[in-house]
């Protein structure tokens, strides 16, 4: 009965969230409580709320203090440099923007935090994506499932976990599984190109406002650069014709200089009495070239890097890239608690790069709005999950599907493993799935002769898809920040995370590693 009810809820949150008819966070507080009465059981929904709560409120702490912490961090110009170089790689062609967030996203990835992840690649990319008209839903997309494939790192958490309940080392984990994620990386980056060949027919190729001046620019050189050529060859060559067209180009007007050793003017200009010039350069009434500011305004929205905005810090950049290298290194040597690290690093930031109360509060402001959406998508998450494990629907749901593995797939316990980890990773959190159920996988892959380190490999197949449930809190800020619907980002990603996972998986056993 649990198994059913466990599995219908999950459908049906699906759903509602794809098709619209419910917000996330209506639906993840709402259709749990409802199949938690279903359940017989709503007296302790209370408990279950309040359990789950108390096990997400770190991962809603973190997730709060690290988006004001690179919120500030983007605000004082940290990662201008490396913007700037993924934008001048992607100039306005929409098959590289695409490429471009995926590359960003990998390298970002590196950190180990999804959240982190989201926040420096939507904030870099939105602009563009905006500003060309591209799809927003593939920016997510392709951004989720670099990420995903990234995750497995052994200080991003799945590796880790997997070492734990399996009591191995971590490096024997991940090391020989790198040629396979490496093959799954390549794909994303494939996948991202094909996508943004499909996103080019349908936009086409663009221009960006200062691409087209350059090219006006350009034009306007090359008819001066013909200008000069054809005054000098008639000057040289016909005299007489020279004078003719002084006259001409002065409107015939009498007085007009017929000397042709007048000296030519600039671009091509020879000046006449009434201050007549070649109709192919600048009149003198035209408006003057715009200055470096001019050049760089934003427009239709296109803000995403503008080299002027006040809250750039030049002075502290090396500060700013200290500290935040610092931080990244104690997150990944663990000397502090995540939540605590980036509470004392939003706090040291604020301090530092804006030391007037009312400048530090109007950035806590400009974040607020990022900081309240994925607070309370996380919270509202934890009564998902509260009711899921606080019922047993996950218990009864991993047992229900480890006991549907047929007797002769028992040698092939480490293939069952990670096609299994797909949707279970997608359905259940990390610690649901590394510590409820590839223990029982393990022990079954055991007693038919199969590795528990060919079954932990097997078990971070599906990360590509899990950074897209809506178990994770991290992809909320990945949706939130860029404006796209969770079920519009969830129809369009989890085909192509689904099918990383399954060419990571098909890697690993071609390689003999799985």
């Amino acid at each position: 009965m649990l198994t059913i009810l466990g599995f219908a809820m999950i459908a049906t949150f699906l759903v509602l969230i794809m098709l619209k008819k419910m917000s996330p966070i209506a639906a993840l507080v709402l259709i749990p409580a409802l199949f938690c009465v279903f359940a017989g059981k709503g007296a302790h929904l209370g408990d279950y709320v309040i359990d789950g709560v108390g096990k997400l409120a770190p991962t809603a702490a973190m997730l709060m203090f690290a988006i004001v912490y690179f919120g500030v961090m983007i605000d004082v110009g940290l990662f201008d440099p490396i913007v700037r170089a993924i934008l001048r790689f992607c100039k306005a062609d929409p098959m590289r923007v695409v490429v471009g967030t995926a590359v960003l996203a990998a390298i970002v990835s590196l950190d180990g935090d999804g959240s982190t992840t989201f926040m420096i690649t939507v904030s870099a990319m939105y602009p563009l994506y905006k500003r060309l008209g591209l799809s927003l839903v593939v920016m997510t997309g392709v951004a989720a499932t670099a990420n995903g494939v990234m995750n497995t790192l052994p200080w991003g958490g799945p590796t880790a976990r997997a070492a734990t309940a399996l009591k191995l080392d971590a490096g024997d984990i991940f090391v020989p599984m790198i040629p396979a994620l490496a093959t799954g990386l390549v794909f994303v980056f494939l996948l991202a190109y094909v996508l943004g060949v499909k996103e080019r027919r349908r936009v086409g190729l663009l221009a960006m406002p200062e691409d087209e001046d350059k090219d006006k620019d350009k034009d306007k050189d090359k008819d001066k650069d013909k200008a000069v050529t054809s005054t000098t060859t008639v000057v040289e060559h016909a005299p007489e014709t020279a004078s003719a067209l002084v006259s001409a180009g002065a409107g015939g007007s009498a007085g007009a200089s017929a000397d042709p050793a007048a000296p030519v003017g600039r671009g091509g200009t020879k000046p006449t009495a009434t201050g007549g010039s070649d109709p192919a350069a600048p009149t003198p009434a035209a408006a003057p070239a715009p200055g470096p500011a001019a050049a760089d305004a934003p427009e239709d929205g296109f803000q995403g890097l503008d080299p002027h905005r006040a809250t750039l810090r030049p002075r502290l950049y090396w500060f700013n890239a200290g500290l935040t290298i610092a931080l990244l290194t104690a997150m990944i040597m663990e000397l502090l608690p995540i939540p605590v690290l980036f509470l004392l690093g939003a706090a040291l930031a604020l301090t530092v790069n804006y030391p007037h109360m009312p400048d530090q509060k109007a950035r806590i402001a400009a974040h607020a709005e990022n900081v309240l959406n994925v607070a309370g998508m996380v919270f509202a998450a934890a009564v998902f999950t509260g009711v899921l494990s606080g019922t047993g629907m996950v218990k009864h749901m991993a047992d229900w599907l480890v006991g549907a593995i047929p007797e002769g797939m028992g040698p092939h316990m480490a293939l069952v493993t990670g096609l299994l980890s797909l949707p279970l990773t997608y359905f259940m959190s990390n610690d649901g799935f590394y510590f409820g159920v590839l223990p029982v996988l393990a022990e079954a892959g055991a007693a038919h002769g199969v590795s528990p380190l060919e079954i932990a490999r097997a078990s971070l197949v599906g990360q590509a898809l899990h950074m897209s449930s809506p178990l994770v809190p991290a992809v909320y800020v990945l949706v939130g920040m860029a404006k796209v619907e969770f079920g519009d980002h969830t129809r369009f990603t989890v085909k192509w995370a689904a099918l990383t996972s399954l060419v990571v998986l098909a890697a690993g056993m071609l390689f003999g590693i799985i």
